[in-house]
């Protein structure tokens, strides 16, 4: 497994979730991480977590990814102070409460493509160049089980925006693997994190214990980036054991 000292990540959707994981477990490896998020107190607490806890080296650059302009100027913002970037992670993303057919608003579906989908796309766009140069990079997007399997749960939107995003990151190995590029689809069941607070029908504290916790997808981001460079590992699936969409079908079975 890679050595990740003194290597440099950017990841985005920092201040909470799965990229506050990923974070996490990237500094405690010893890489040097920008974080990045819409809400900059988040990520102060985030770095500033990170530098009591590991004693990494975490710098915020606050962003809203649906902003192809601020996204190139974070870019090049790495490319100055930190000369290289070795792994983005894309964990930026949101839903709406009103997902579904009936209720779904235009306006509200623009704002998950939006950012789910055109973000991760305007950040792997604007690192592309860097990697390229370097001849080396891995890009993790952070996709879904709704990237997989369609659900009402998830509604259309969401769905729609993951299924892009992982025909995007496999375009990326078919492009870009000539450039020692390799990018990989993580797509995680359900996970504990804030976004679950969007959902139409609230999530009970004993169902969310069960779940994935953001620091196991975190740990799963950190083996990615410790694999060697010679490694694509095109997609992976992460999921609760108690997943709760397969336990009515167990329960279903005749005993």
């Amino acid at each position: 497994m890679r050595d990740l000292s003194g290597k440099a990540a950017w990841i985005t959707g920092a201040g909470t979730g799965i990229g506050a994981g990923a974070a996490r477990a990237l500094a405690g490896a010893g890489m040097r991480v920008v974080l990045s998020g819409r809400r900059e107190a988040q990520l102060r607490e985030v770095a500033g977590a990170i530098a009591a806890t590991v004693g990494g080296e975490a710098r915020i650059a606050p962003l809203d990814v649906a902003d192809a302009d601020a996204v190139d100027a974070v870019v090049d913002g790495i490319a100055r102070q930190e000369g290289r970037l070795d792994v983005l992670v894309n964990s930026a993303g949101i839903n709406v409460s009103r997902r579904n057919w009936k209720h779904l608003a235009r306006a509200d579906w623009d704002q998950v493509i939006r950012i789910d989908l055109d973000g991760a796309f305007y950040c792997c766009h604007a690192v592309l160049p860097m990697m390229r140069a370097q001849q080396d990079g891995l890009i993790v997007n952070i996709s879904s089980w709704a990237g997989r399997h369609v659900s009402a749960v998830t509604g259309p939107a969401y769905s729609a925006a993951k299924f892009g995003m992982n025909a995007l990151t496999e375009s990326l190995n078919i492009e870009e693997c000539v450039n020692g590029i390799r990018a990989t689809a993580v797509c995680p069941g359900e996970v504990a994190t804030p976004i679950l607070d969007k959902r139409p029908v609230p999530v009970s504290a004993a169902d969310r214990e069960r779940m994935v916790q953001a620091d196991d997808c975190g740990e799963l981001v950190l083996f990615l980036a410790r694999l060697p460079t010679h490694v694509c590992i095109n997609d992976v699936t992460i999921s609760p054991t108690w997943n709760r969409g397969y336990v009515g079908q167990a329960r279903s079975i005749p005993g």
